[in-house]
């Protein structure tokens, strides 16, 4: 495995891989969603390829996911997870909080870049690129009108499929659609929403929701 090059870096995963961009602004779920060309099939090594302009880029199944940047609500319900998962995480030991850009790279025609990520702990080389990093124990995404179709039924089944376990947010609905990987249907969280860490099951972090919708509209109550 390579070390490290900026502006990019990859880690390998056995199953997913782990890509952390630098430099690059942070571009997260928002409407004009935008699927890429009729047929065709593209692989992770072109949407590596594809330029830093603002927008992200994905691909499940070889369909091409691209979304310009976030509005400020969805980067303010971000940011309040953040500092709620990355203080909960951080006092118990339990791994690092990191949100897009930051890469899942699945297979050779599947790379899925989520809002928020908590890897278990993973030290220097992994951050630095130098070996694999493991699995994410928890993906989030925050939906909007243009992506929360695509969230849904395209991103959402193939995280499952990994064994991850996702929480849609959805700011319009006011709700936390919580999906463990074995789930064949979401727990709908309007209160709170928990999480169980497998490597910590003695461990039970809450999150309360109402609080996100403040955040959305500019006033933080966290």
């Amino acid at each position: 495995m390579t070390g490290c090059r900026r502006p990019r870096c990859s880690v390998w995963h056995a199953k997913a891989e782990l890509r952390i961009t630098w430099g690059v602004e942070q571009t997260m779920g928002m409407p004009a969603h935008v699927e890429g060309g009729t047929g065709r099939r593209w692989s992770t090594q072109e949407v590596r390829s594809l330029p830093a302009d603002g927008h992200r880029y994905e691909v499940v199944d070889g369909v091409l996911l691209v979304t310009p940047a976030p509005t400020y609500g969805h980067q303010a319900i971000v940011g309040a997870l953040y500092r709620t998962l990355h203080a909960w995480v951080s006092a118990h030991q339990l791994g690092v909080v990191l949100f897009a850009p930051a890469d899942v790279v699945v297979d050779s025609h599947t790379l899925l870049q989520p809002d928020l990520l908590v890897l278990p702990p993973v030290g220097r080389a992994v951050m630095e690129g130098e070996t694999m990093a493991p699995l994410p124990m928890l993906v989030i995404e925050v939906l909007s009108p243009g992506t929360a179709r695509q969230d849904r039924l395209r991103k959402r089944p193939k995280l499952q499929d990994i064994g991850i376990e996702c929480w849609l947010v959805d700011p319009v609905s006011e709700l936390v659609e919580r999906w463990t990987p074995d789930a064949h249907r979401p727990e709908i969280c309007t209160d709170l929403v928990r999480w169980v860490p497998a490597t910590r099951p003695d461990l039970v972090l809450e999150v309360a929701v109402s609080p996100l919708w403040g955040a959305a509209e500019g006033t933080l109550a966290q």
